[in-house]
């Protein structure tokens, strides 16, 4: 049997960074004012770093005074620090550095074929930093999309945008997002805006890029002929993006037809006959995008995840909902307190509610459609066709969801309402007094509660976050 001592020898690997005297390698990082030189050994640059292991092949490195020499003025002094941590002690608590530094590590791995490491780091970011990456989408676009091997972060950011578009869209960086991001966003069929107002956003971006226009020239009725023809070389892709037949009169008069001079004519004469004439078009045949219809504040889950609980309220898909939908919070643990009085005081004779938990050791998020509202009962089954219970994988989820609804033959047990708990999904999913959420497969929801209480059925839990909306809808 082999015996392995690892911990030690990393240990003692580890421990050369800083105190060997051998050192074989300068590699200069930075430019400007910040600017460090760091000392380092060939041999574990080599075995641990594929850029390293072919330098010398490709011309990389200068040689003085039997030194190899390294000059690497695209990377910061800290980032290069994360990677020689890395790279000597297989060890990088990214928690201490700020954001930023973990994106200029993304492209640092990347550039130095550190596989496992930029792997790490994306997963960090989209797990991690998902409210740093909202907030600077812009920024970090610009950056993954010039990474080849990055598509699953920008999946991510493509589709977090699309969770709640309008923030983005409307923001003063919008009209500096790089042209074939832009291509890939308005394409998407699940781009949630109103036609109207991507077509607004597309032609402030291309005035903005557009040589001979921008702020100082943006009044189209000082453009010359030249300016609309410099528009339409600019949008020229992207028109046949756009969902034409969903504006509507009044949008065709005041937002189309002023840019006819951009758009093709042979797709402006399709979109004049269907407004005048109301003639089916044969080139703008996109389907229309999906919508949101629900407004929403909650930190559990966003717009989109909001969208597809209405679709089930009404039995049908995100598409074809009847109603635009108010979800009001009535009550949020983190603000409110895990309290069952209070959740009572707050939701007692509110009408129909959602039911959203937070789970404390994933990302879970499980929930409940009340049709009936809470009421001051001592004790009593309330009967209802319309109750369901559900799941998302995380806030984002849109692929992996789950529900199941009340069993038809024991609808006379779909809610359990009783003053000293708080809800009550026919005990299958319910908060006890003692605060704890509780999940059973009762047999009063349909045999998917298997699948949508996973991986915790038959268990219990404090959870992290609850959050009752009230429902409204016009």
């Amino acid at each position: 049997m082999t015996s392995k001592f690892h911990a030690g020898l990393i240990k003692d690997i580890s421990s050369i960074l800083n105190d060997a005297d051998d050192f074989n390698v300068t590699i200069k990082v930075g430019e400007y004012e910040n600017t460090k030189e760091f000392q380092a050994h060939s041999v574990i640059l080599r075995a641990r770093c594929p850029y390293f292991k072919t330098a010398p092949s490709k011309g990389r490195i200068t040689k003085k005074n039997n030194k190899m020499e390294f000059d690497k003025p695209n990377i910061t002094p800290t980032v290069f620090e994360m990677v020689l941590k890395y790279i000597y002690t297989g060890e990088l608590d990214l928690e201490k550095y700020p954001d930023e530094n973990i994106l200029e590590l993304l492209v640092a791995s990347d550039e130095l074929l550190l596989e496992e490491l930029f792997i790490h780091v994306q997963d960090y970011l989209i797990e991690k930093k998902a409210d740093w990456i909202q907030n600077n989408f812009v920024t970090v676009l610009h950056t993954v999309f010039k990474l080849k091997g990055c598509e699953k972060l920008q999946v991510y950011c493509l589709g977090s945008i699309c969770l709640d578009p309008l923030p983005f869209i409307t923001s003063k960086k919008f009209p500096l997002l790089d042209k074939e991001i832009l291509y890939g966003l308005i394409k998407r069929d699940d781009f949630p805006v109103e036609e109207g107002e991507v077509w607004d956003c597309l032609i402030k971006w291309g005035i903005e890029q557009t040589p001979g226009l921008g702020k100082k020239n943006s009044d189209r009725t000082k453009w010359s002929n030249a300016n609309f023809q410099a528009l339409k070389n600019t949008l020229n892709r992207f028109i046949p993006l756009i969902r034409f037949k969903e504006f509507s009169p009044a949008e065709y008069f005041d937002k189309i037809r002023p840019y006819k001079a951009i758009i093709p004519n042979n797709i402006y004469d399709e979109i004049e006959e269907f407004y005048l004439k109301s003639t089916q078009p044969k080139t703008i045949i996109l389907t229309p995008r999906i919508k949101f219809k629900v407004e929403i504040e909650s930190k559990l889950v966003k717009r989109r995840l909001a969208n597809i609980i209405a679709s089930w309220i009404e039995r049908t898909n995100e598409n074809s909902l009847s109603y635009k939908y108010k979800f009001e919070v009535l009550y949020r643990s983190s603000q409110d307190g895990l309290n069952i009085n209070t959740f009572r005081t707050k939701c007692n004779g509110q009408g129909r509610c959602i039911v959203l938990v937070k789970h404390q050791q994933s990302a879970k998020i499980y929930g409940g459609y009340n049709p009936l509202g809470f009421y001051n009962y001592s004790g009593q089954w309330c009967t209802t066709v319309e109750s369901f219970i559900f799941s998302f994988e995380n806030s984002d989820d849109i692929q992996n969801m789950k529900i199941s609804r009340v069993n038809t033959s024991h609808t006379n047990y779909a809610i359990y309402e009783q003053n000293v708990n708080g809800f009550n999904f026919g005990s299958s999913f319910y908060l006890q007094s003692n605060l704890y959420v509780y999940f059973n497969h009762s047999g009063y929801y349909d045999n998917n509660i298997n699948n949508v209480l996973s991986p915790y059925l038959y268990n219990n839990f404090v959870p992290a976050e609850i959050e009752i909306f009230k429902i409204s809808s016009y």
